[in-house]
């Protein structure tokens, strides 16, 4: 079985976390309040998430290109 990244498996987790917080959310059972940092918190899951997509697509175009004379770079994320 091929040993899973840190990254993926943070990511693999973040997901798993959202899962957990949009079903606390669609239940209704949770005061505003608690509502609130639930949300909060599965935006902060999900930019992140698409940040990590963002960058594994864009690895993966790099690997995909047509160009056989690119040189791979180590990829380095925008600072946002």
């Amino acid at each position: 079985m091929p040993k899973k990244t840190q990254q993926s498996v943070s990511f693999e987790a973040s997901l798993q976390q959202l899962e957990q917080i949009v079903s606390r959310l669609e239940s209704g059972d949770l005061a505003l309040e608690e509502a609130l940092n639930e949300f909060e918190r599965g935006v902060q899951l999900a930019r992140a998430g698409q940040q990590v997509l963002q960058q594994a697509e864009q690895r993966v175009q790099i690997l995909l290109s047509d160009d056989k004379n690119a040189e791979l770079t180590p990829f380095t994320p925008e600072k946002e």
